[in-house]
């Protein structure tokens, strides 16, 4: 999908191909606020639109590639059957975190020829893994389920969580409520976008010294990955953090913003490693939502007169600052596309607006 998709002026319609599938556009309003982190629900609908598309087109082409396979053939056919009389319950099957990498990965074992699991797409019909929540706070809705023993076909690069036991999966629906309550209380923008878009969260193991981690995978729409923190804040934190990775991974199906990645590598203030400059936006983008975290935090505490008020203050400055750097290395990396200056200048103008808190 990577490349058919363009900024295009607000009011655009989407317009068809002589196939008859859509060519997504993003309108250049809800671009620029994607940019910012402030595209909320409707930018998250958008791209929701081109994350289904992209995932009946890799069905289809897994259909065309493996015509003999009556597995795959009578869940095709179930799958095309709910596109025309469930629409929701089709939505929510193709929208299923894990099935793009999948579904990604049989196109490729078919290509060389070797054997896949295509009876994994019956898998996909059977129903979503693990316990869902109904998080309710100040009137706005959440309702992710906890993935800790479904089959994972995505890498996160960290080691899964699960199986939980009981009173683990009783801590983090307890975990997650807090940080839900968080969020909407102090963090509503970031919420409602968050509600939009995450299904399902992913227990993750901490990292060997103990330390909290947290992840998105490319081909996860919808999934965040974590371990559990110590602190309902941090776990706010991490699902920012993390939905930002999401959507910039959504948005850059539809419009490319950086050319691929090459041999070229670039500071990341953040890591001690250089990183292309794919993942360099990546880091930046997340990190836009880090400051902005920290200065709603900062602003929280100092109301309530918080004793370690200095803790969401520097966190802010830290990342205010390193998320400015990365952006400004971006824009003179060579790298970036029409469209992805206009994102990044978007992004810094964003940051730069970040006053200190109380401003």
């Amino acid at each position: 999908m990577a490349g058919t998709g363009e900024v295009v002026a607000a009011g655009v319609p989407v317009a068809r191909g002589a196939d008859g599938l859509p060519r997504h556009g993003v309108d250049r309003v809800t671009f620029r606020a994607i940019a910012g982190a402030r595209g909320g629900p409707e930018a998250v609908r958008l791209l929701r639109s081109g994350q289904l598309s992209k995932r009946a087109l890799l069905l289809l082409a897994l259909r065309r590639a493996a015509p003999e396979h009556d597995g795959y053939r009578e869940a095709y056919a179930r799958v095309r059957a709910l596109q025309r009389d469930d629409r929701e319950r089709w939505e929510e099957v193709l929208l299923r975190p894990e099935l793009d990498a999948w579904a990604a990965g049989c196109l490729r074992g078919a290509a060389s020829g070797e054997s896949v699991p295509l009876d994994g797409l019956a898998d996909f019909l059977r129903g979503v893994p693990g316990p869902a929540l109904v998080l309710e706070c100040d009137g706005l809705r959440w309702a992710p389920s906890i993935d800790h023993a479904g089959p994972r076909r995505v890498d996160y690069g960290r080691p899964p969580a699960g199986p939980l036991l009981d009173a683990e999966l009783a801590l983090w629906k307890e975990r997650l409520a807090e940080a839900w309550d968080i969020l909407v209380r102090r963090h509503r923008r970031h919420a409602q976008a968050v509600a939009a878009c995450v299904t399902t969260v992913v227990p993750l193991r901490p990292a060997p010294g103990g330390e909290a981690v947290s992840a998105a995978a490319r081909r996860a729409y919808g999934a965040v990955a974590a371990s559990l923190p110590g602190e309902p804040e941090l776990l706010a934190l991490a699902l920012v953090h993390e939905f930002l990775h999401v959507q910039l991974g959504a948005l850059l199906d539809l419009v490319p913003l950086h050319r691929p990645n090459g041999p070229a590598v670039y500071r990341a203030p953040w890591r001690p490693d250089p990183r292309p400059a794919g993942a360099l936006l990546q880091g930046a983008y997340a990190h836009l939502g880090v400051a902005d975290f920290w200065r709603a935090e900062a602003e929280a505490e100092a109301g309530v007169g918080a004793a370690d008020s200095g803790r969401a203050h520097r966190e802010f400055a830290r990342w205010r600052t390193h998320t400015l750097t990365a952006g400004e290395t971006l824009l003179w990396c060579g790298e970036l596309t029409a469209s992805g200056v206009e994102f990044t200048e978007e992004l810094v103008r964003t940051v730069r607006g970040l006053g200190a808190p109380g401003e």
